[in-house]
């Protein structure tokens, strides 16, 4: 199915005030447990950085959920969001102006395979980006050129162990705009080496319990959303008894090492 129809008419009832985006980022942040495993990587690269000014660079901000979580948590950190749908980033803009964080946070429409930011970027992040993205050699590629001397990259994206869903039975991605439905470790690392990067480590997300939590909060939900806005009314009752459920199964997902999952964890710095 098309995911991209769902997630707009979500971004449109968000943008309706600041205070629904606030909200809305929150429920992202908590559903998704990708989210979950980005800002465990990133606070540890802000400890690391404790004192130092880090320039970040936001590889296909979307909504700007992740731009505005680090900025608002770390005053040193000054972030770069760039994606190619401007809707995207004015409602960006607007929350990130009401919150006082405009000096700290840009906003530009910029592609990311040909990408015109300069940096360098002491951390670059791409959360669920690359499998949108044909040419994902250039993007790396990219990467490498704005990246700073001492600077990492972190990347969530599928893994090819049931990554975007992928159905047995039909072999087939539930989200129909991933133009792969996800990468092997040796792959992603392959790729990252000929752009001039190194993977210094490539984790599993997503394990039994993570892909449990994302069938229940994010694949059932959107199907239903799929079908008809009308289920929003009856999937709020049902978020009263999936939500909390999802919680656990998202914190037993982090909690220790996936031998295998649906999602990776990608660190790269420079070769």
């Amino acid at each position: 199915m098309d995911y991209d129809p769902v997630k707009d008419k979500l971004g449109l009832w968000a943008n309706r005030s600041t205070a629904l985006q606030r909200l809305f980022f929150s429920a992202l942040g908590a559903v998704f447990l990708r989210n979950w495993y980005i800002r465990r990587a990133l606070r540890e690269a802000f400890r690391k950085a404790a004192g130092k000014r880090v320039n970040v660079l936001d590889a296909g901000t979307g909504f700007g959920q992740h731009a505005y979580w680090i900025a608002k948590r770390y005053r040193a950190a000054t972030v770069h969001a760039v994606d190619i749908k401007e809707d995207y980033l004015t409602s960006a803009r607007k929350l990130i102006t009401a919150r006082g964080l405009s000096e700290r946070v840009e906003f530009a429409v910029d592609d990311l395979t040909s990408l015109s930011a300069q940096g360098p970027f002491d951390v670059i992040v791409s959360v669920d980006v690359m499998e949108h993205i044909e040419d994902d050699v250039a993007v790396f590629r990219n990467f490498a050129n704005v990246l700073s001397t001492d600077g990492v990259v972190f990347i969530t994206t599928p893994s090819d162990q049931g990554g975007s869903a992928v159905s047995h039975e039909s072999d087939e991605s539930f989200i129909g705009e991933h133009v792969r439905d996800g990468y092997s470790v040796n792959e992603i690392g392959e790729k990252l080496s000929t752009a001039g990067l190194k993977a210094t480590d490539v984790s599993f997300t997503n394990g039994i319990w993570g892909t449990r939590a994302w069938h229940l909060l994010v694949k059932i939900p959107i199907q239903l959303l799929g079908r008809s806005f009308l289920f929003a009314i009856p999937l709020a009752v049902y978020y009263l008894v999936a939500f909390p459920v999802g919680m656990i199964f998202n914190a037993l997902d982090v909690a220790r090492p996936n031998k295998t999952g649906t999602g990776l964890l990608v660190t790269a710095t420079l070769r």
